[in-house]
């Protein structure tokens, strides 16, 4: 079958409007406008090698789940999208090699080692993950390219009943994910620990090696970036007072998927975690699960280079503020059109 051709007035209107669409989104692009094409931020010599957590479907994820498989380096989501952007972009000398990370513990330090040169995967930027073990500058983020809230997602029967994180007492389990930021906004949250992550006096721990009791000191720490050596592998956390919840822990080898599991089938009746992920797993569930209790801060996530690495990273920043717009495009914008960090980068190539 031929192909229909437009008479020559309906191109040409087809042409203006293609014109004014363009011409709108540049009047879009504030932040980048400093970034100049021919300013590369690498010299081309050799590609980076980044580094992506690979289970946090659909922000960074492996397209194979089995570490061993070929597909587990193949990197999906939206930081994939925005990473295979940066390589689209004109004298940048920015390429990429791509490696499937399953372990999420201390995932952010890894581009201070010589393995890795840039690590992502929907990691909040927090300044206490940018410190290695001993307190030492270690890592930087680049700025925030994606925005996080922490949420509960809870059985649909609950929605009312566990509206808020203030809803929450002991008789409420809620599931959580150690060394997460889930959790520690939970804690926090809720009053089981402080602003700077100390268990509240009298909650009990109970670990592999049995119970212990927080006494409110810095001794019983949970943050984001890791926690007291006593309190590894602490698998519930009962609180002191009726007004606290309880934190239950699956095990050091349980994940997401089990965490969904127990919420079924009524061992937890809650799951702390962020926003994208228990939207994302609400509308999945047909109805089964339902998102409550939004937090009112926002977060944002980057990736990480080694603090030597401080020149790249401001570099990355200018690529990464015009293909996001200034953060004007984020994840929903890119869950509602997949092309538009390329678009962008076509858009910059036109600079040239």
């Amino acid at each position: 079958m031929r192909p229909t051709i437009a008479p020559p007035s309906v191109a040409l209107a087809r042409a203006v409007a293609l014109g004014v669409a363009l011409l709108a989104l540049l009047g879009l692009a504030a932040c980048g406008e400093d970034a100049s094409p021919g300013e590369a931020c690498t010299d081309g010599g050799q590609p980076l090698t980044m580094g992506f957590y690979a289970f946090f479907a659909p922000v960074s994820y492996s397209a194979d789940e089995d570490p061993a498989s070929a597909g587990f380096n193949t990197h999906l989501g939206y930081e994939a999208d925005l990473v295979t952007a940066l390589e689209a972009m004109d004298d940048t000398g920015l390429s990429f090699v791509r490696r499937g990370i399953a372990a999420w513990d201390d995932i952010w330090l890894h581009s201070a080692g010589p393995d890795y040169d840039l690590i992502g995967g929907g990691i909040t930027i927090l300044d206490s993950r940018t410190r290695d073990a001993a307190g030492q500058p270690a890592v930087v983020f680049t700025s925030g390219h994606i925005a996080f809230r922490q949420s509960l997602l809870v059985r649909a029967a609950d929605a009312e009943r566990l509206a808020g994180f203030d809803d929450l007492r002991r008789d409420v389990r809620v599931g959580a994910l150690a060394g997460t930021t889930g959790e520690a906004r939970l804690l926090e949250l809720t009053g089981l620990a402080d602003a700077h992550g100390a268990l509240v006096a009298g909650t009990r721990v109970e670990t592999p090696r049995g119970t212990i009791v927080a006494d409110g000191s810095a001794a019983y720490t949970i943050t984001a970036a890791g926690a007291s050596l006593n309190l590894d592998g602490r698998q519930r956390l009962d609180p002191p007072s009726a007004s606290l919840p309880q934190v239950i822990y699956l095990g050091d080898d349980a994940g997401e998927t089990e965490l969904l599991e127990a919420l079924r089938d009524g061992r937890i009746d809650a799951i702390a975690r962020g926003e994208v992920g228990n939207r994302n797993t609400a509308r999945d569930a047909s109805g089964a699960f339902v998102v409550t209790a939004l937090d009112a801060q926002v977060e944002h996530g980057g990736f990480t280079l080694a603090v030597e690495d401080a020149a790249l990273a401001t570099c990355l920043d200018e690529r990464i503020a015009w293909l996001t717009d200034d953060r004007r495009i984020g994840y929903a914008e890119w869950l509602n059109d997949a092309e538009i960090f390329m678009r962008r980068a076509e858009m910059w190539n036109a600079r040239a």
